[in-house]
C-alpha cells in the first residue's frame, strides 16, 4: 500500500496536467478559428460600401463636413457621439443637408473619447453594419483610429477614416499618456465587448430635437468664420 501510492498520486498529476494541456489546445484552436473567421470578414467588409458614418464629437466642423459629405450617400444613417449642442447640429443639417435628417442619430451618453466608442458600437451592431466610416479631426488621430481598428475590428467591422480641416482648435488634447491609456483600455474591452452590451438611454434622432426649449435656453453655437448659424 505504502509503495502504490505515490505511484497513484504521480497518475492522478499526470492526467490532470493532460487534461489541461488537451483543454489549452483546444481554447487555442478555436482562438485562432475566430482569428481567422474575423480577419476574413473585415477583408470581405472592407470592398463593401459603407454602412454608416460615425462622427467622434469634439468640433461643429466634424458636423458641418459630415452634413456635406452625406449628400452623397442619401441613405447611410449618421452616428453623432457626444458632438455640438442639439440645436447647433440641427440647424447644421437644416442648412447643408434637410433631407437627411431622418437617419441621424445623437448619442449623449459618452463622455470621452473611450465612451464614444463604448456606447457607438452597440448601436452600430444593431444597424448591422460591417463598414464604417470614421470622422474626426487631425488632432484627434491617431488615437482614435487606433481604438477604432481594436474595437470595430473585433467585432469584425472594416473601419476607414476621414480627417476634417479644422478652423479653430478643437476640443481634443493628445498626448502619449492619453493615448497609451486609450489603447490599453481598447484592447482590455476589445473581448468583453462581445459579450456585454452597455446601452446609453439618450439616444436620439436628430428630428426629435425640441428647438423652442433650446431657444428659451439660449444655447449658443460654435462660431465658424464661414458658416455663420445665426
Amino acid at each position: 500500500m505504502t509503495n502504490n501510492r505515490p505511484n497513484s498520486v504521480s497518475e492522478r498529476f499526470h492526467r490532470r496536467r493532460q487534461f489541461l494541456q488537451k483543454l489549452a489546445l483546444g481554447l487555442c484552436l478555436v482562438l485562432l478559428s475566430w482569428v481567422i473567421f474575423n480577419t476574413l470578414t473585415i477583408i470581405s467588409a472592407s470592398s463593401k460600401q459603407i454602412d454608416a458614418f460615425f462622427i467622434l464629437g469634439g468640433s461643429i466642423r466634424r458636423e458641418i463636413y459630415v452634413a456635406e459629405l452625406a449628400q452623397q450617400y442619401p441613405q447611410t444613417p449618421i452616428l453623432i457621439s457626444r458632438g455640438s449642442p442639439d440645436p447647433c447640429i440641427l440647424l447644421v443639417f437644416q442648412r447643408l443637408a434637410p433631407q437627411r435628417m431622418q437617419n441621424v442619430w445623437l448619442e449623449k451618453c459618452a463622455d470621452s473619447t473611450f465612451g464614444n466608442f463604448y456606447y457607438s458600437i452597440p448601436i452600430l451592431r444593431r444597424w448591422g453594419v460591417h463598414k464604417v466610416k470614421l470622422i474626426s479631426s487631425q488632432t484627434h488621430f491617431p488615437r482614435a483610429k487606433w481604438m477604432a481598428q481594436i474595437l470595430f475590428g473585433v467585432h469584425g467591422i472594416w473601419v476607414e477614416t476621414d480627417i476634417v480641416p479644422e478652423q479653430g482648435v478643437p476640443g481634443n488634447r493628445e498626448s502619449w499618456s492619453k493615448t497609451g491609456l486609450d489603447v490599453t483600455r481598447s484592447l482590455l474591452w476589445a473581448g468583453l465587448s462581445r459579450i456585454i452590451q452597455p446601452k446609453c438611454v439618450y439616444v436620439m434622432r436628430l428630428t426629435e430635437v425640441n428647438m423652442d426649449f433650446w431657444q428659451r435656453q439660449r444655447f449658443r453655437c460654435e462660431r465658424q468664420q464661414d458658416f455663420n448659424l445665426r
